[in-house]
């Protein structure tokens, strides 16, 4: 249940937590942009390292690693599939092109997982849902929303705390063939079942107490403030994006290849 670190947030002081959480939003969709702009090795690796700074300023690289492990499975898969695909369409042959391709569709996935990441962590969810509000968004879809950022790696942990229970309890998750697998699971996903729902019932108990969508127009204790330092980061991000959108359209990105053995 590692997968979910990345998405809990760290408190700390660091320069990335005190950005807007609008600005980190925009960094993030501008690193999403890149990645889907961008089909070749070199940029993607450049995308990828340039992250580096940003995760080592909000001191999360710990939690940020480990989201990253966490993705290795299904990077695996992207890169399996995209081989298995390419061997066919070339002609049963593995080609520099086909590894090539396969890992950098592989290294896209790795890329936008990195920077949503690094955006959790360092976005608390009142603020996000402050943001959220403030960039009029309904205040239902905004509350909804961080609900659901707030409750993911709680219901990871609980998950986590049913395994450890029910294997100290002898079941065994890893023996036999891919079905018995599953069906090994089936005692981990009801009790899961039973306490989100329970847990959604609570908190739709506690929200009718509090009167929630009574008033139509809300207010709140804090504002979100754009300060200079936000304006240099959005500034220095719009710039970024404008320079990779001329080399995309006007400059040859060298080809980088994987050779065959």
């Amino acid at each position: 249940m590692k997968a979910f670190e990345g998405l809990r947030f760290k408190r700390t002081s660091s320069f990335i937590h005190q950005l807007d959480p609008r600005v980190k939003f925009v960094l993030s969709c501008v690193v999403f942009i890149l990645a889907i702009m961008f089909t070749e090795l070199l940029p993607l690796t450049i995308l990828l390292s340039v992250q580096l700074p940003l995760v080592y300023l909000a001191h999360v690289h710990k939690e940020w690693l480990s989201s990253l492990r966490s993705s290795l499975i299904l990077a695996t898969m992207i890169f399996l599939t995209n081989v298995i695909v390419g061997y066919m369409s070339s002609e049963f042959q593995l080609t520099s092109s086909v590894l090539t391709y396969s890992s950098s569709m592989t290294l896209r996935f790795v890329t936008l997982v990195a920077s949503f990441s690094i955006f959790f962590l360092t976005t608390s969810p009142d603020d996000l849902g402050l943001a959220l509000e403030q960039s009029h968004f309904p205040y239902e879809f905004a509350f909804a929303f961080t609900t659901a950022v707030r409750f993911v790696p709680v219901l990871a942990n609980e998950a986590q705390m049913i395994i450890d229970a029910q294997k100290s309890r002898g079941l065994e998750l890893e023996k036999g063939n891919f079905l018995k697998r599953i069906r090994n699971y089936l005692p981990i996903l009801i009790p899961l079942i039973v306490n989100a729902i329970r847990r959604s019932l609570e908190l739709a108990e506690a929200m009718e107490s509090r009167a929630f969508g009574a008033k139509e127009h809300r207010t709140n204790l804090f504002a979100l403030k754009i300060k200079m330092n936000d304006v240099l980061v959005l500034i220095v991000t719009l710039a970024i994006l404008a320079f990779s959108i001329y080399i995309r359209l006007y400059v040859k990105i060298p080809i980088v290849e994987i050779p065959t053995f």
